[in-house]
């Protein structure tokens, strides 16, 4: 005699088990990436957007959000936004704005020493006045 199985599903083959572990995991996955950026300082990409099928188009569309006034940025701040401005460069713009006074437009970045048109382009979308 074979034992029978019962299984936790409905007439339609809907599976509650399934169901369950996906609410679960729903609830926890917030909690869980802000725990985990807790403990390691870093950011984390959310559930939600990795489950909408972004992927890496998700993580670079995250870091092209941060922008920085060129205006207002210390060194530190332009540096952690800007891609491929280090400390160095990033008070190089500053030490550049204490000197000839506050940016008019976003393109006079360029006129700053170590700053070309290919870093200007790479980083406008992060730029702000």
């Amino acid at each position: 005699m074979q034992p029978t199985v019962i299984k936790a599903v409905n007439e339609s083959g809907f599976n509650f088990k399934a169901l369950l572990a996906v609410a679960l995991l729903c609830l926890t996955g917030p909690s869980l990436a802000a725990e985990e950026k807790a403990l390691t300082g870093q950011p984390v990409l959310s559930v939600t957007a990795a489950n909408a099928g972004q992927g890496a188009e998700a993580v670079a569309a995250a870091n092209d959000e941060a922008s920085v006034s060129i205006n207002q940025a210390d060194a530190e701040q332009l540096a952690s936004i800007l891609k491929g401005v280090g400390l160095k460069k990033a008070e190089s713009i500053v030490r550049y704005r204490e000197q000839n006074g506050p940016f008019t437009q976003i393109e006079q970045l360029q006129e700053v020493p170590g700053i070309g048109p290919a870093l200007f382009e790479r980083n406008r979308a992060r730029l702000k006045m």
